[in-house]
């Protein structure tokens, strides 16, 4: 079988090694960018995606490239504890919780590819801006006039899918929700236990914060930063590109009186050498994603709010899901039916419920309910109604300790 990937990203890489393990070798991945560059700021990955990367041969590269998430922990805008949780191992997991640089993941995948399939299965500068096919073959036809065939091809093109622009054309640009996102990574002492994942303040004005490397001999990593505001009223969508650099200053004064006896996000602000913005953006679950031998995958199939950190773990499932179809399934077509049919609903429950606020509902519960503070979290909820807030996105996205412990692999030959 042959397979096209456009898209070499963190999913059109795990797709290509998803199908490599499981027997496919037929593989060619395009990607847009010149190079597979190791570029970006911090993401986490999930238990149920450091499963599937682990079953891939990976978790030594993962340990070695990123930091074990060890707890989860929620507070309101005074700085007050609102929720808390261990994460990963701690949490009962048989898989941990990676905090790490996105470069760094991606260049985990990227060494691996080149390992297993070989450098030249992967043609950097290469876009796939148009697909045609009929029922014995699909054609990719890449900027430039490159046209190649397979049997099947799979849109892991990102937000700006140009394969999902053609499924479903007229769908327009990406949904802004108002919210203008500022990221940055910078060096300083992590706060809490030292492996803690804190959010501040609630959806429209928050900070989420985490260290993405272990400790130097000074007790210094990197440490991912995300700051949030509702900026859209009468206004643009803001650019949305790595080159999007900005002033430092405006975003201090949004979110430098966020300071407390554990965490300054001012000192934080200072001490990154460089700022991106986004806007936040998903787009509508859709009614199908694929037709006759295409499909999509990852934030071209489902972009979603970055809330509770499932993007990119979600596309990890995409992966081993639709490599398995295809190693297993009759036929192409009812491979990609099979792929969808399992991936499709549960991603667009993700979607909504990432729209909800996802894991961090109680944050906002907490600023209705005692926007002024509170002196006791049991004042605010009531008794198991955090718990079964956490417990009930997990249930969602998939990640349930016992659950995923439970369930079967996806490896071909389990």
């Amino acid at each position: 079988m042959r397979v096209v990937i456009a898209g070499g990203g963190i999913g059109g890489l795990s797709l290509a090694l998803s199908l490599h393990a499981a027997g496919i070798d037929g593989v060619e991945v395009f990607e847009a960018a010149p190079a597979i560059e190791e570029l970006g700021v911090g993401i986490n990955v999930l238990p149920h995606a450091v499963r599937e990367l682990s079953e891939l041969g990976l978790a030594d590269d993962l340990s070695a490239q990123g930091l074990a998430t060890g707890e989860f922990v929620m507070f309101n805008k005074h700085g007050q504890r609102i929720w808390g949780e261990p994460r990963g191992l701690a949490a009962g997991y048989r898989w941990p919780q990676y905090s790490i640089h996105r470069g760094r993941l991606l260049g985990v995948l990227h060494r691996a590819f080149a390992e297993r399939l070989g450098e030249t299965r992967l043609r950097t500068g290469h876009r796939v801006v148009n697909v045609t096919q009929n029922d014995r073959s699909v054609c990719a036809h890449v900027a430039g006039g490159t046209r190649v065939e397979g049997d099947v091809l799979v849109g892991a093109d990102g937000v700006h899918s140009s394969v999902r622009a053609q499924l479903h054309p007229g769908e327009g640009a990406p949904l802004w929700n108002g919210i203008t996102m500022w990221r940055a990574v910078a060096q300083g002492v992590p706060c809490l236990t030292g492996s803690s994942m804190v959010i501040i303040g609630y959806f429209g004005k928050r900070a989420v914060v985490y260290p993405i490397t272990r400790p130097d001999r000074d007790g210094r990593a990197l440490i991912n930063i995300v700051l949030e505001a509702t900026t859209g009223a009468g206004r643009p969508m803001p650019r949305q590109d790595w080159d999007h650099v900005v002033d430092p200053a405006q975003i201090r004064a949004v979110f430098a009186t966020m300071r407390f006896d554990w965490i300054d996000i001012g000192e934080l602000i200072d001490a990154a050498p460089r700022w991106w913005q986004y806007p936040m953006v998903d787009r509508d679950p859709l009614p199908r994603w694929g037709s006759g031998r295409v499909t999509l995958l990852g934030d071209a199939a489902h972009s979603m709010y970055p809330v509770g950190a499932n993007g990119a773990s979600q596309a990890v499932i995409d992966a081993r899901v639709l490599a398995r179809a295809l190693a297993l399934a009759p036929t192409a077509q009812s491979a990609l039916d099979d792929y969808e049919t399992a991936r499709r609903p549960a991603t667009a429950a993700v979607v909504l419920a990432n729209r909800g606020v996802g894991a961090e509902q109680c944050m906002e519960l907490a600023e209705a309910r005692a926007p002024g503070g509170f002196d006791r979290i049991d004042d605010v909820f009531a008794p198991g109604e955090l718990q079964e807030l956490s417990s009930r996105y997990k249930r969602t996205a998939g990640f349930d300790p016992a659950l995923l412990n439970d369930r079967a692999s996806l490896s071909v030959d389990s």
